[in-house]
């Protein structure tokens, strides 16, 4: 018997809902499986659909019932307005992330103008930041880095499907550009503590990387250790921006002011209004 992608979106949505997941995964799925816009999907719902399309799209409804997320089923998550592969190696790019790049965007153009500079994402993952960098301020010579061989994968093939020039380099946060000179540094490490991850949704603790979400010292280690070792390795001027966890920012501010007295130290608030950034501008 031929179902409308009505009626197998309602199927969906009640399953999902009986498996304490948001009901809103079912549309997002069945746009993904039928190739259609949400426009298009709204027009097509008295459609019969296709069985193939329908027993594909019940197991990844299925799947996700179960806590794999969205993301991992599709493949891809949006991200300043392009889309980005993910797969379990990677953490998926979360929409506060895009805030870094509009605060390091302003910074730039503020500090250096059209000029040409150096630009290191420390802890790429699936190279969300450095690529958006690289396409949105094109003068930019990126590089980034990673701990993992696997993610590093992930993000090589996202630069080459949005065709953005970018070096990779594998190594834990700054050994692989120690020896060189950055007039900009970003970073969106690990910054969980580990004592956090019972209050954790299973979706996020069962599947994501482990090594891009905890961090040891109540998630504030590779904060330190960045405030530590980025001094001998900036031109002046220069800046460095990083992701923070909303109840992090007097810690990290207290590293970098510990490290770089006279710098212009913010603490920026997200959309939401939670702590979500500190950047450090160092002048001389």
């Amino acid at each position: 018997m031929t179902k409308t992608h009505l009626e197998v979106l309602h199927w969906a949505s009640s399953f999902l809902i009986e498996h304490d997941r948001e009901e809103t995964a079912a549309r997002l799925l069945l746009q993904h499986v039928t190739g259609k816009s949400y426009s298009a999907l709204m027009m097509a719902m008295h459609d019969a659909m296709d069985a193939e399309q329908i027993e594909l799209y019940n197991n990844m409804v299925e799947q996700h019932a179960q806590g794999r997320p969205v993301q991992y089923i599709t493949g891809v998550e949006e991200f300043y307005g392009r889309t980005f592969m993910v797969d379990e190696s990677v953490l998926i790019p979360r929409p506060e992330t895009e805030e870094l790049i509009v605060g390091a965007l302003t910074r730039i153009r503020k500090l250096f103008g059209d000029a040409p500079i150096r630009l290191a994402d420390i802890g790429t993952g699936s190279g969300a930041i450095a690529i958006t960098m690289k396409l949105e301020a094109p003068q930019l010579d990126v590089v980034a880095t990673d701990l993992s061989e696997s993610a590093l994968a992930t993000a090589t093939k996202n630069a080459a499907a949005l065709q953005a020039d970018i070096a990779f380099r594998l190594g834990d946060l700054t050994e692989p550009i120690a020896t060189e000179k950055w007039d900009v540094i970003l970073s969106n490490p690990p910054y969980i503590a580990h004592e956090d991850l019972a209050e954790m949704s299973e979706v996020v603790t069962a599947h994501e990387p482990h090594s891009a979400l905890f961090a040891d010292e109540d998630g504030l280690i590779l904060y330190r250790k960045l405030a530590e070792q980025v001094g001998a390795m900036i031109n002046r001027p220069a800046f460095i921006g990083v992701e923070i966890g909303y109840t992090q920012g007097a810690a990290v501010a207290g590293f970098f002011r510990e490290h770089f007295p006279q710098a212009v130290i913010e603490i920026v608030n997200d959309i939401n209004g939670k702590e979500r950034m500190v950047f450090c501008e160092i002048q001389a």
